[in-house]
């Protein structure tokens, strides 16, 4: 009997601002007619980058290999206000009397989280307390205390500067959200931030150029019949 050989389908695809990573699931879905599909981490719905996708029960069960890779981020911080989410989704605070840091400054504190580091997670976050998402405890004005979560970030570059908003490029392992790095910037520099802008350029070795803005799935995933 010939043994029939399935070839991993895991591909990038871009998602872009103001939809769900779930929602370009489904979009994956309906464009391959194929049920089962998967993604190896979630997008924000206010970010936008590489989202890797795999279609078909043998790719799915691959995905944790790229849930556990390296990832690379460009994000932009706004200084001198607050949200409550961390990100421009929630209710913003700007703080009175904030001096602008200097370039050095902000170098030296984003130095500091370099390493291996304890996170705490965002309130409004995926995360499970006594079994229900954080964000839905939050969402209800309910006081939510997450744990801190071992870390790993791997570098950050300084792109740009100029108060109130400053750009970083960073490359962290898994698990890491980036508006916890903006909300912790904030309180060391004593200004306060929130993420305001935020792009995955790579997930291990899926980046930017693997992906064509006007192929959302590459030719040999493409159902004919749709």
């Amino acid at each position: 009997m010939e043994t029939k050989i399935v070839k991993p389908n895991i591909f990038a695809v871009y998602k872009p601002v103001g939809i769900s990573s779930h929602s370009m699931v489904n979009r994956v879905r309906r464009m391959t007619g194929e049920k089962r599909v998967g993604h190896a981490g979630t997008l924000d719905p206010m970010a936008s980058g590489i989202l890797v996708v795999a279609v078909g029960r043998a790719s799915t069960k691959l995905l944790q290999q790229h849930v556990e890779a390296e990832k690379e981020y460009v994000a932009t911080f706004t200084l001198g206000v607050t949200s409550t989410t961390d990100d421009q989704e929630g209710e913003m605070t700007a703080l009175s009397g904030v001096l602008a840091p200097s370039e050095t400054q902000i170098v030296h504190a984003l130095e500091s989280f370099i390493g291996t580091i304890e996170q705490v997670p965002p309130q409004y976050s995926a995360n499970k307390i006594n079994g229900r998402r954080a964000y839905k405890l939050a969402r209800q004005g309910k006081t939510v205390e997450l744990r801190a979560k071992i870390v790993v970030i791997k570098s950050i570059d300084l792109l740009t500067y100029t108060f109130p908003l400053l750009e970083i490029r960073i490359v962290t392992g898994s698990g890491v959200y980036i508006r916890s790095i903006a909300r912790d910037l904030g309180k060391l520099l004593g200004t306060g931030a929130y993420m305001s802008a935020l792009e995955r350029t790579r997930v291990g070795q899926f980046g930017l150029f693997d992906v064509k803005p006007t192929d959302i799935l590459p030719e040999s995933t493409k159902n004919t019949a749709l």
